[in-house]
């Protein structure tokens, strides 16, 4: 028997579609933001040790929008597999975590 829940379908960050504007225009920055913003509440919350791990995701998320480039993939990557890694099922934690793998087609 699984322990996760799969009652909401639309992640944690309650976005709809899955935080992506009209066809493949790629992921809504704002609830990317906005995700990654809940990512780190719950990491403080609930695993201090990964919260290096979340600054890095939005430091990489405001470079990207302070230069207006796409987000580094591999850093984000790179931290959201560390998260996945740490974290306990069943936790807000991996929820953000998979709802922005998925979000950003990781």
């Amino acid at each position: 028997m699984s322990t996760y829940y799969h009652g909401n379908i639309n992640g944690p960050g309650h976005m709809g579609s899955y935080g992506r504007k009209g066809g493949n225009d790629g992921p809504d920055p704002e609830t990317v933001f906005r995700l990654t913003e809940g990512l780190l509440d719950a990491l403080h919350a609930e695993l201090p040790g990964l919260v290096v791990h979340g600054e890095v995701i939005m430091a990489a998320l405001e470079e990207a929008a302070a230069d207006g480039g796409p987000p580094n993939r591999g850093r984000i990557r790179s931290s959201l597999e560390a998260i996945s890694i740490g974290a306990p099922a069943g936790t807000g934690s991996l929820a953000f975590t998979q709802q922005l793998v998925h979000v950003l087609d990781l």
